[in-house]
């Protein structure tokens, strides 16, 4: 206990909190808002009874429920038990009185509601002038200066009594201001009062207030004009801060306290959407229900972390500016009875305890039963991240973990956030770690460099550049053959001789280069014959020059590293540069030899179409007579098309003429083809021609036949064409 005294303890302003209700006649007019006692519907109604005006509560009526269900939300979070957050009710008029104390037995609603029942509504015929709420912040700052329990048992633990211990409170006051002159004067009676009760506490051995926050709500009936604006939390002084809400009466007040107790108290609200729920009037169908809770901020602690937008959970604001974290019941297959791995648990409370939804849902968790909730997502599994169940008449909002637990195996260090990767650098990472291992160290000396920033300055040159995965890197693959380069270039300062030996490194790599021989790269994390020798190389090469240029800014000798590097791969880089542009050249030429061809081809083709079309009758029959007959034409055309080119010894000029040598037909050939089917189609065969044995007839057969002057009449040794009967 003593050492437990010994710790300093701060008592926050949540710790003590006086509720200040104003009881001045104008508390009882009406707050504006009227509310239906006769709920028949007029259609329904009796002929001939005349339904009940509505009715319209008072300011003091709206005043005390929001103040009431200020108090139930603050007992249900934090029971009186537990002695952490106390409440004090005050009544103001014309003078100040106290409802209960900052005892455990009277910290209850039920002790405010009775002391509000002895009070009673305001009335009008109390002297107004004599009523001021200042009697009630006196009161308030009085009763700030008592110690709690809890206060009182740590000053008696504490080995020195004369140690001060952090007294701070809160006083919430409900009145009606007329001016911002009248909020000014209320704070600097606030002011005063601290200064005056703290020096009575010095002498009368209670405890002084350490710092105060007032908070003033000024309220006025609905539709009422109200100049008050709304003030943020200022600091007055040392000892006192003041903000102040202004809010017409009736429902306006009761959502402006349900904000300020969540703010007051580390409060939030969760709604648990889709609840499963039989209908009042029809037993038999089921309708999905909401319902509010409101519990410490702490079950929502991984939220507050990430933010709303970048979590999973959905956020949503209603007309009062409040947020609501939206949980989704859900039914599990699994058993929920069984333990469960849980991070936290917080009580609860509605935040509309009368509301059907609320209290079935209550009902439905006392009696043992459990409910899962999940995070509500668009795509993906579902998570189940919260759990309600009661324990001891008490409802808890249980956290659970949506990681790993504890109580399981520790992750393998092959799982990675892109999956299962098994070629991480393990060996190189123990390696890693045994190398930056930090060691106790005597106190630096003056001038001398801090341990820390010396050990953070080494790890930040070793990791510029280390791949995690194997099969991302290659020169560390090879160490035989690139040490002691890779753990040179990571030092600090190199000398003269270590650079000799890091270019031995690069020289021996260009060796190995010339020789072609194969890279010793293992094969994992690789399909099939994997990259090529001189692809290969290129990649060894690159990944050096990463590795140097991380490390060039070091010192000028890194920098010389790197240049040796550039001026040995420089031929290299030269001679696959001019190789490609030469390359690129020859194609070139290439492709305007082609395009030539074809245009020499295409001019001889249209000249010799152009000649064909100069040339007269005669010389056109005497050109399509050298051709062959059309079905001729056309199977040596097919076979010259569909087989490769066949070398004749004897070529006559027909032939050759308009057709290419060992290829396809020319544009000639074409034409010619064409135009001799065209006219061949239009040609009847001479007759004799037909009866004839080949391509000649004998003339005057009759002449031969009858032996008169067949002889005579024909030329010797001349054979001429018979022409027709």
């Amino acid at each position: 206990m003593a050492a437990e005294g010994n710790a300093p303890k701060i008592f926050p302003s949540s710790h003590k909190t006086v509720v200040i209700l104003d009881h001045s006649p104008f508390m009882a007019e009406a707050c504006g808002q009227t509310v239906d006692f006769d709920i028949l519907p007029k259609s329904r109604a009796a002929p001939g009874i005349i339904p009940l005006a509505p009715l319209a509560k008072s300011l003091w009526t709206c005043t005390v429920e929001a103040a009431s269900e200020y108090a139930r939300v603050v007992y249900d979070v934090y029971p009186p038990r537990s002695r952490d957050k106390l409440l004090k009710f005050v009544i103001t008029d014309t003078e100040a009185r106290s409802l209960n104390s900052w005892l455990e037995e009277e910290q209850s609603l039920s002790n405010v509601l009775q002391g509000l029942a002895v009070v009673g509504p305001p009335s009008d015929s109390d002297d107004a002038e004599n009523c001021s709420v200042m009697h009630g912040l006196a009161m308030a700052v009085e009763s700030l200066c008592e110690g709690s329990e809890k206060q009182l048992e740590h000053k008696a633990s504490l080995s020195d009594p004369e140690e001060p211990v952090v007294n701070k409170g809160r006083v919430v006051c409900i009145t009606t201001v007329k001016s911002q002159g009248h909020i000014q004067m209320l704070e600097e009676c606030m002011q005063e009062a601290i200064v005056q009760h703290n020096k009575i506490a010095e002498a009368a051995d209670k405890l002084p207030i350490t710092h105060c926050e007032l908070v003033l709500i000024h309220t006025v009936p609905v539709g009422a004009d109200n100049n008050i604006q709304d003030q943020p939390n200022k600091e007055v002084s040392s000892l006192l801060s003041c903000e102040v809400h202004s809010v017409h009466s009736g429902r306006h007040i009761a959502a402006k306290l349900a904000l300020l107790v969540q703010k007051h108290f580390h409060l939030t609200s969760t709604t648990i959407t889709g609840i499963p729920m039989k209908e009042e009037q029809n037993a038999s169908t089921s309708a999905n229900y909401d319902v509010e809770i409101l519990h410490s901020k702490d079950a929502h602690i991984e939220i507050l972390k990430m933010g709303y937008d970048s979590s999973g959970f959905a956020c949503s604001k209603d007309s009062f500016g409040r947020e609501t974290v939206i949980l989704k019941w859900c039914t599990p297959k699994t058993n929920i009875v069984e333990l469960q791995y849980c991070t936290g648990a917080y009580r609860i409370t509605p935040a509309d305890v009368n509301s059907r939804p609320s209290s079935c849902l209550t009902n439905f968790l006392l009696n043992g039963r459990a409910v899962m909730l999940e995070q509500p997502r668009k795509s993906g599994s579902k998570v189940i991240s919260h759990m309600l169940a009661s324990h001891g008449g008490e409802i808890f909002l249980h956290c659970l973990g949506t990681g790993r637990s504890p109580l399981e195996d520790p992750p393998s260090i092959s799982e990675g956030s892109g999956g299962r990767v098994t070629d991480y650098r393990i060996t190189d990472y123990g390696d890693f770690m045994k190398e930056n291992r930090l060691m106790p160290y005597p106190a630096p000396q003056d001038g001398q460099i801090l341990p820390e920033k010396e050990a953070i300055a080494v790890l930040e040159r070793t990791t510029r550049y280390w791949p995690l995965v194997i099969s991302d890197t290659i020169i560390f693959n090879m160490a035989s053959h690139t040490d002691p380069l890779p753990t040179l270039i990571t030092k600090a300062a190199l000398t003269e001789d270590e650079v000799v030996e890091c270019q031995k490194a690069i020289y021996h790599l260009v060796g190995m280069e010339s020789r072609s021989e194969p890279l010793p790269i293992p094969a994992m994390g690789t399909r099939g014959k994997g990259p090529k020798r001189d692809e290969q190389y290129r990649q060894m090469w690159a990944e050096l020059d990463t590795l140097l240029r991380a490390h060039a800014s070091t010192s000028i000798n890194h920098q010389k590293v790197l240049e040796c590097l550039q001026e040995i791969r420089r031929p290299a880089e030269e001679a696959k540069e001019s190789s490609r542009k030469a390359g690129k050249k020859e194609e070139v030429v290439v492709k305007e030899e082609r395009v030539m061809t074809e245009q020499s081809t295409a001019e001889l083709a249209w000249q010799e179409i152009q000649r064909y079309k100069a040339m007269s009758e005669r010389e056109r029959s005497d050109f399509e007579r050298g051709n062959t007959n059309n079905d001729h034409f056309r199977h040596r055309q097919q076979t010259e098309v569909s087989s490769p080119p066949i070398k004749k010894l004897k070529t006559s000029l027909e032939d050759s003429q308009g057709k290419q040598q060992g290829g396809p037909p020319s544009l000639l050939a074409i034409w010619t083809s064409r135009i001799n089917s065209k006219y061949n189609s239009r040609h009847c065969e001479f007759a004799g021609r037909l009866t004839a044995e080949g391509n000649k007839a004998e003339l005057y057969v009759n002449l031969q036949k009858d032996g008169t002057n067949g002889t005579s009449d024909k030329p010797s040794g001349v054979k001429q064409e018979k022409r027709g009967p």
